[in-house]
Order: structure tokens, then C-alpha cells, then sequence
């Protein structure tokens, strides 16, 4: 019988028909492509600045060598992946729910990010997360603060950091604290934006208030962006309470402590819900007319005494921006390096692994920038040990008066 080169082949073919298709090599995965998405213009635009070079601080200690005790800073890049960079891709949302919208699916359409970190504004947060959803790909709210964020049946949204309800019952046990020691607090003022931020925050604070037996004699709810706080200024000083609980933005609080002080009115004490009020731009603004005035916040510079690469990261990040780490940055930074971890022990920039790997972290305190007790999410993707602190601002800087065991000074009550 003649062998003829068809039949060779044809026998060739049959044969490598029964043997087990081989994988395709994985290819390499030489960077992490991230979205990182902020205000970069309008009136929020200095936020997203500051926000850039936290992630840029993040990213640094990501990419290179360094000797913390912190999550990503031993080893260059993601050794999970073969010491793969990560790359920020960052996009501007503009404080519109919309363009935020757009931009997060143009971050994962377009430039094919694994994960996305955002956003400032809580309103943000709402739309870029249900579009992370529908892609499959991970969202880490890095600093917002609206408790109904995590409530949603989101299996893609996950928060390190502390919710309204955990602010504000700080302040409440505060408030107790020093009424325990002989301080008159009876009556609360609550003045917030018409958002989810603002809604939210006023909703925490009034079922506190009416759990704590604390009595609310205004509970006024402005248009965000306002021109004018008049009227309600007006209704803050007719009421004149104990305590004063601005949940605003910056341009919102600049607004509210300048009209103020022309109606001639001097809140007793102001305890605010963070946001403009950890800002430095509203203190060089209106600082010397709101001395001791005390904010809710995550992050306190007090622990590099406690924690030395606080400080020394803190100075990295002071390099880049000119700045310390407020509560804004330091949870902005915190937020890109838990990402970063997860993505790490995930060794995939694979949507749903990197959910599995975020759904299983468990960073203690001490590895992070801040007085937390661990990062581990719940079911709904919350992180529920992030205990929250309060500030006070005194000559010129926030000091730590609450609680004790992170305290560094006394609260000065009533304020100056």
C-alpha cells in the first residue's frame, strides 16, 4: 500500500484529535489599570486635586519598595502578578450623578479598568456604583459617607471607611460624655444640604437625637449651591441651640459662617458632619470666626506618635500636595490601598476574583494610616470596625478630643 502525504497528514490530524487541547499560556499582566474618579473642575475642584496626589501617594508605595508596615509598600508593584505596576486612570465626574455615570462606564469600556475608586460627593457614588454592578467590575467608596450607599443589594460596592450613623452616634456619645461631666446640651440644630449626603446625615441624627432624649428645634434642609443661606440662617439664630450640626460641602460652609456673622449670629458650639468643615480652603476663609469648631473625621495625625509611618507617610503625601493627609485624603489613600491588596491576593484582574478577595480582607488597624480597628467588610460590603474620631480645631490644626482612647487634648466646651 502506498503511504501518501495526504494520508500522513490526515493520520496526524486524527491523532492530535484524541490528545487534550492545550491552554494558551496566560499572558502577562504587566500593569493594573485602576479608574480613580473625581471632581477635577467646578466648584468641588480642589477636592479632586487633593484627591490626586493621595492616589498618587498610594500608587507610589505601590509601585516601589518601601519599608511600612502597610499593605503593598514591601516589594515593587503587585507581586500577586509578577510585580505588574498599577496605573491610575483618573476621570472627572464634576459633582454631576450623570457625567459620573458616563465617565465610569467610559473607565471601564474605553480603558478597560479593573476597578474603579471614587467619588466625594455620595450622589456620585450612586450612579458610578450601579454602573460598576452591571459590568461585574469592583467599586471601593473611598470617602463617602451616606449610610444608604451599602444598603442598595450591591455585590460589587464595598466602603473601609465609617458611614453617617457611625459619625454621628460618635458625636451623640460625646455629647453624653460631657453631659456626664456637668455640660449643658439640651437642644440641637441640624442644617444640611436637600442630597443623599444631606438627607442622610439629618435622618441619622434625628433618630439619635430622639434615642438620646436630645431636643431638635431646627432641622433645616437648604438647596446645595445655594446663592444665598439668609432665610435660614435667620431660622438657625431664632432657635439658638445648645449645638449647631452643619452637614455642607465647602463653598456651602464658607457661605453659612460668612452669613453668620453678618446676621450677627454666634452658634453656642458647632459639631459638624466632616465635609467642608475638614477642608483647609473653609478655614482660610472663615477660620478666625469659628475657633474650636469640632468635625467628625477618620484620620488623625496625632497617631504618628503612636505609629511612625503615619507621619513619614504623611510627609510623602505633604511633598506632593503641599498638605497634611485631612480626613478627605487619608481615607482616599486607604481606599486605593485595600483595592490594591485585593487585587494582589487575587493575583487576577478579574471582576469577580477580585470581589472574592475583597470579600475576604481582613487588614488589621495597625497596618493602616488610620485609628481603625481592621478593615473587613460585612455581607453588604461595609467595613464596620473603621471607628470614627473627632476633631477640634485650635490654633490652626485639627487636634484628636474624642474618644479617650484616641484623645490627645481635652475638648475646649463651650466653644472659644
Amino acid at each position: 500500500m502506498t503511504i501518501s502525504r495526504r494520508n500522513v497528514l490526515l493520520g496526524g490530524a486524527a491523532s492530535a484529535a484524541l490528545l487534550p487541547l492545550a491552554k494558551p499560556a496566560r499572558a502577562q499582566v504587566k500593569e493594573v489599570v485602576i479608574g480613580v474618579i473625581y471632581p477635577l473642575s467646578g466648584a468641588s475642584a480642589q477636592i479632586g486635586v487633593d484627591a490626586q496626589k493621595a492616589f498618587e501617594t498610594a500608587a507610589d508605595i505601590i509601585n516601589k519598595d518601601y519599608d511600612f508596615a502597610l499593605p503593598m509598600a514591601k516589594g515593587e508593584g503587585f507581586t500577586g502578578l509578577g510585580g505588574a505596576k498599577v496605573r491610575l486612570v483618573f476621570a472627572d465626574h464634576q459633582a454631576d450623578p450623570q457625567k459620573g455615570r458616563a465617565e465610569a462606564e467610559r473607565l471601564i469600556t474605553q480603558e478597560k479598568v479593573s476597578a474603579i475608586v471614587g467619588t466625594y460627593q455620595s450622589a456620585v457614588a450612586v450612579t458610578v456604583s450601579q454602573i460598576c454592578e452591571r459590568y461585574q467590575i469592583p467599586f471601593l467608596s473611598a470617602d463617602n459617607s451616606s449610610p444608604s450607599l451599602h444598603r442598595r443589594g450591591l455585590k460589587y460596592y464595598f466602603r473601609a471607611a465609617p458611614h453617617d450613623e457611625m459619625f454621628s452616634t460618635a458625636m451623640f456619645d460625646f455629647f453624653d460624655a460631657l453631659k456626664k461631666k456637668g455640660q449643658k446640651i439640651e437642644t440641637l440644630a441640624l442644617f444640611h444640604e436637600d442630597t443623599i449626603f444631606g438627607t442622610d446625615s439629618a435622618n441619622a441624627q434625628l433618630k439619635l437625637a430622639a434615642d438620646r432624649g436630645y431636643k431638635i428645634v431646627a432641622d433645616i434642609k437648604y438647596r446645595a449651591n445655594s446663592p444665598s443661606l439668609t432665610a435660614e440662617v435667620q431660622q438657625l439664630k431664632a432657635a439658638n441651640a445648645d449645638v449647631l450640626m452643619p452637614s455642607s460641602y465647602t463653598t456651602d460652609g464658607i457661605l453659612l459662617i460668612k452669613t453668620m456673622g453678618e446676621l450677627g449670629y454666634k452658634a453656642k458650639n458647632i459639631v459638624a458632619q466632616d465635609a467642608g468643615f475638614s477642608e483647609k480652603a473653609l478655614y482660610d476663609a472663615v477660620g478666625d470666626k469659628i475657633p474650636g469648631v469640632i468635625s467628625r473625621g477618620s484620620f488623625s495625625l496625632d497617631l504618628a506618635a503612636k505609629r511612625p509611618m503615619v507621619g513619614k507617610i504623611n510627609d510623602m503625601f505633604k511633598e506632593k500636595s503641599g498638605k497634611d493627609f485631612n480626613d478627605y485624603s487619608s481615607r482616599q489613600f486607604m481606599g486605593l490601598i485595600v483595592m490594591a491588596d485585593a487585587i494582589n491576593r487575587a493575583k487576577s484582574t478579574d471582576g469577580e476574583k477580585i470581589r472574592e478577595a475583597l470579600v475576604a480582607t481582613d487588614m488589621p488597624g495597625e497596618s493602616t494610616i488610620m485609628p481603625w480597628a481592621k478593615v473587613k467588610f460585612d455581607e453588604l460590603g461595609q467595613n464596620n470596625n473603621a471607628d470614627p474620631v473627632l476633631l477640634q480645631y485650635n490654633g490652626g490644626k485639627f487636634v484628636t478630643i474624642f474618644p479617650p482612647q484616641a484623645a490627645v487634648a481635652d475638648a475646649i466646651w463651650p466653644m472659644p
